[in-house]
């Protein structure tokens, strides 16, 4: 039941990151939106991590937006499985006989 709950919730979040993300606004976010309409705009600067591989939730290479975007939120949801299963199996509770054997 454990196993198939979280089958279920990985493919979920895979759907919703590489699926979804075919659908999101074009729009600027919030600040950007609000930076626009007060007249800051101008004075922002370019983001210092703006040449990695996944800046502005794309992905260098690909050239289709909608695919790229889509490959970043897939990437973005493996890579925090990744990173929270790694770090719930460091933190896991220990019984004495797993450290036993």
């Amino acid at each position: 039941m454990r196993t198939r709950f979280f089958v279920v919730g990985l493919l979920a979040a895979l759907l919703l990151a590489g699926v979804g993300s075919y659908y999101a606004s074009a729009h600027p976010d919030g600040l950007e939106y609000v930076a626009e309409k007060t007249g800051f705009i101008d004075s922002a600067e370019e983001p210092k991590t703006g040449d990695s591989p996944f800046a502005d939730y794309q992905t260098s290479g690909v050239e289709d937006e909608r695919l790229s975007g889509g490959l970043a939120g897939v990437v973005g949801v493996l890579l925090v499985l990744v990173i929270a299963g790694g770090v719930g199996y460091a933190v896991r509770r220990r019984t004495p006989s797993d450290s036993a054997g």
